[in-house]
């Protein structure tokens, strides 16, 4: 058998909810709110295509908001057979959210989408990848199988470690030095399968103009962009040993990869993609179905003091 590729696109279908969290309840600014409207409605409609053209089955990570906002817009995607994740209410940036604010945040999202799509949600990734020391452990608690916000592995599932249970010692320079001079506790494996978030296969900071974000850019060439995953792929799959395997998931955006240019790269890198033996295009929850069956390898995450 031949080595095998599972690559994937996660699209996060912000829309207006990204705009409107604005932390500190200011007032939302009109044009933003309009890029959001582009995304929700033409941004979907040109991916929706993109993925019929090519025959590609996605997983797409809405924030509640938009369900309700943008239903028939959102319906297409359900209709289409692609999955639909969980993404947030608004967008919240879940590390500036205590506890119980997360833990309410996903009682309603999970609500929203299962009476929407008719069956509950298999996957979440965090806003902004922004994580929090309960995120695992809330995930566990709500029965969410997989998540798409962390980096242990760039191109491997696994079981996510849990923050909560891990001991770190952050450097606290108010104290002795001999405060902060201890190691990291042992990592422990969660319920949680991980499919492996990566800022370097994401639409999002080279194509995004914002002048509230300093990470993103808005004008970088999408050649630049489309060589950077080339070789992120090249290396992955010289590397991969025959009768191996690697995922490859990349994160997306409507209101960004739903430009003309963007979609351009796309065509282009899925048709060179696929020039590939033992190249697949799937769902995350495919991965994830293959990854607990044994049928797909993966990794196991070590790391930190014994004990």
């Amino acid at each position: 058998m031949p080595k095998r590729v599972l690559c994937s696109y996660g699209i996060d279908i912000d829309a207006v909810s990204g705009w409107i969290n604005t932390k500190d309840g200011s007032r939302a600014n009109p044009t933003d709110i309009s890029r959001g409207v582009f995304g929700a409605t033409v941004g979907i409609d040109r991916l929706l295509k993109l993925w019929d053209k090519y025959n590609i089955k996605t997983t797409w990570f809405t924030p509640a908001h938009s369900v309700e906002s943008f239903p028939s817009q959102i319906k297409k995607i359900i209709d289409a057979g692609h999955e639909l994740g969980l993404h947030g209410y608004t967008h919240e940036f879940v590390s500036t959210l205590n506890e119980q604010q997360q833990r309410d945040v996903l009682k309603k999202s999970i609500k929203v989408l299962q009476d929407f799509t008719g069956k509950k949600p298999r996957g979440w990734t965090a806003p902004a990848w922004s994580t929090s020391l309960e995120t695992i452990k809330l995930l566990e608690e709500f029965g969410i199988e997989y998540d798409h916000s962390f980096m242990h592995h760039d191109s491997q599932p696994y079981y996510v470690p849990d923050p909560y249970v891990t001991t770190l010692t952050t450097t606290d320079v108010s104290k002795p030095a001999s405060h902060w001079m201890t190691p990291m506790s042992t990592l422990k494996p969660s319920s949680v399968v991980e499919v492996p978030a990566n800022w370097h296969l994401d639409d999002w900071p080279p194509f995004q103009l914002s002048l509230t974000q300093a990470s993103t850019h808005g004008y970088v060439d999408t050649a630049t962009i489309e060589r950077l995953w080339k070789e992120q792929f090249e290396y992955l799959y010289r590397e991969c040993p025959e009768n191996g395997s690697f995922v490859f998931p990349i994160s997306i955006h409507p209101q960004v990869s739903g430009k003309p240019q963007v979609i351009l790269l796309h065509e282009r890198f899925i048709e060179w993609v696929n020039t590939h033996e033992g190249v697949e295009w799937v769902t995350m929850e495919q991965i994830v179905d293959e990854f607990k069956s044994g049928q797909l390898s993966g990794v196991t995450i070590d790391g930190g003091a014994a004990g």
